[in-house]
């Protein structure tokens, strides 16, 4: 008897483990709400007569790239992102056209499948202008919108004040992978820009040049 009071507090212990270990800390205490709305917004690079461009730090895996980052919205759902040196060598130059995905170049410290990968959802995350709303919460001073994407969820953190876009986080059914922050917001434009991965080494930060 006393065998099976055991075996029966371990299986409810691996439960309960199994449990807490899945839910996601960054919707903890937060507030659902209902919500109209259909769409989430990103507007900070929608305008195609503006070339959006930053100085920018890649740091990946140890490797360190200063240099040049050029985000053209070229049509309606197309995109062109051109990383160079502050000498104008080409580092990366990547094309989104809808949901296609094109590598024109990239140089071969940088040419490897699992860089390639991350890079390519990085800036299409950064770049993509719609998505479609699953729920709605209140924490702190923001609205936050979940919405769904591939196998992985993203929340869209609004500044109720601001009315503005502070941040997205990708993350899996159980642990933030990508935080991607926007500060310094002028006329729809992010001037800094900052994107951490928290479980590999590889972080982006990218500052507007100023209007001359």
């Amino acid at each position: 008897m006393k065998f099976l009071v055991q075996i029966k507090f371990i299986i409810q212990l691996v439960v309960f483990l199994l449990f807490t270990s899945c839910s996601l800390q960054t919707t903890k205490n937060w507030v659902n709400t209902e919500t109209n709305q259909e769409f989430v917004e990103n507007t900070y690079f929608s305008d195609t007569k503006i070339d959006y461009v930053y100085k920018a730090k890649i740091n990946v895996y140890n490797q360190k790239f200063g240099g040049i980052l050029i985000i053209k919205k070229t049509g309606e759902q197309e995109h062109r992102v051109v990383f160079t040196t502050e000498f104008g060598t080409k580092l990366f130059d990547f094309k989104y056209v809808g949901e296609t995905f094109t590598k024109e170049f990239i140089i071969e410290e940088l040419d490897k499948k699992y860089i390639v990968n991350t890079l390519q959802k990085d800036f299409k995350l950064l770049i993509s202008e719609k998505a479609i709303i699953q729920e709605k919460y209140e924490v702190d001073g923001d609205e936050v919108y979940k919405t769904k994407t591939d196998k992985r969820t993203n929340f869209y953190f609004i500044n109720k004040k601001t009315h503005t876009l502070d941040k997205i986080v990708n993350a899996t059914k159980s642990k933030e992978k990508v935080v991607l922050l926007f500060a310094k917001i002028d006329d729809e434009v992010a001037n800094k820009i900052n994107i951490n991965h928290q479980n590999i080494k590889l972080q982006i930060e990218l500052e507007k040049f100023a209007k001359e």
